[in-house]
């Protein structure tokens, strides 16, 4: 096997495909990356057996072949030379010579043969969006999604296609972020899926300009698929919460809230807080909301809004972080807040259908009075 790359070219692939390598992985060979040299291309394939990854590259190939390499030591090596091309010489026992300008180096690989195989399922339904479009989407709902591993279903972004258009809904239980976007295409038949979060991350992360990005789902597996990589995820297996059922379906006060001051101010005044278990309270009146949080510990602090409100004085708290997310990702310069009464779930509400869900926390006594 021997070959010529591009040194940047590879060590952006190298780094593309290397979120799925992990020391702490019980198999030596998922340390090591797969590469696989034949028709003008050098494929890099790595795998976790939850997730695999493929990307190639332009290749000038003298000897076709294949073998794996220590995935996270190529790419060491290859962001630290400084010549423009990088050749590959690797003999029977997967011993791989490495040659980049001055420098001549030698890796110990591994064969290629007991190698976790590509995988290969039946896609239900195949869609297809704007590479764009599907980052905007994913980017606006990730925080939501629960880090808790005994809440398996939360753990994923569920995607829900129906009638031609596309939800994504993320939860940890106490909050929600939905998007819905009707995709370029969408052909098969009606269905749901939960992509685990990982998957939805290293798709992002493969994606660099604003071509097609092509989402196949089967019934265990998907794919995502764009120029010079395709990643196949299993999908999470479990009951996803009915997410139309926390939206209320009417609400007595909708607000129209500026975004960049309330993010600010909410920051700011939330660094009167201990920790991330504290609330920040929200305070409407006549024309504006004050923004009020308090600590024994650290004392207490207030800010205000002007909005156009009018009626009865309420307030509502929440765990601040539950309101920074949603504001610090939306992009409008406004945000509508709606709800019915300070203890049910309160949604804001964004262009390009963008819907968050909070739960509001009871407002704890003022310890500092």
């Amino acid at each position: 096997m021997k070959f010529k790359v591009n040194r940047e070219k590879l060590n952006k692939a190298l780094q593309k495909v290397g979120g799925l390598i992990s020391s702490s992985s019980i198999m030596p060979l998922l340390n090591n990356v797969l590469l696989k040299a034949e028709n003008g291309k050098l494929e890099l394939t790595t795998s976790d057996l939850e997730l695999r990854i493929n990307s190639s590259i332009e290749a000038e190939i003298e000897v076709p072949g294949v073998t794996t390499a220590p995935a996270k030591k190529l790419a060491s090596l290859t962001g630290s030379m400084n010549g423009t091309d990088v050749e590959f010489d690797v003999d029977e026992n997967d011993h791989i010579k490495i040659s980049c300008g001055t420098g001549r180096y030698r890796l110990l690989g591994l064969s290629s043969a007991d190698y976790p195989a590509e995988i290969l399922f039946t896609a239900q339904r195949e869609l297809q969006i704007r590479e764009s479009e599907f980052k905007m989407l994913t980017n606006s709902i990730m925080y939501a999604v629960s880090r808790d591993a005994s809440r398996k279903a939360l753990t994923g972004v569920f995607f829900n296609a129906v009638n031609g258009s596309l939800t994504m809904v993320a939860t940890d239980g106490k909050r929600m972020a939905l998007q819905e976007k009707a995709p370029e295409s969408m052909t098969g038949e009606d269905g749901c899926a939960i992509v685990p979060l990982k998957a939805v991350s290293e798709a992002r992360k493969m994606l660099e300009g604003d071509g097609t990005l092509k989402i196949a789902i089967g019934d265990k597996f998907c794919s995502f698929e764009a120029a010079n990589f395709r990643l196949v995820s299993k999908l999470i297996e479990g009951n996803y919460p009915n997410y139309r059922s926390v939206v209320p379906a009417s609400f007595e006060r909708i607000i129209t809230l500026p975004v960049e001051p309330l993010l600010a101010k909410v920051e700011t005044v939330s660094l009167m807080l201990p920790d991330a278990t504290s609330s920040v309270v929200l305070n409407f009146s006549e024309n504006k909301v004050t923004i009020e949080a308090s600590s024994s510990e650290l004392g207490d602090g207030t800010d205000f809004v002007d909005v156009d409100f009018s009626g009865d004085a309420f307030d509502v708290s929440f765990n601040p972080q539950f309101l920074v997310d949603p504001l610090r990702i939306t992009g409008a310069e406004t945000i509508k807040f709606k709800l019915n009464d300070p203890l049910n779930p309160v949604a804001l509400e964004a262009e390009e259908g963008f819907i968050n869900v909070i739960m509001p926390i009871r407002k704890k006594a003022n310890p500092a009075q």
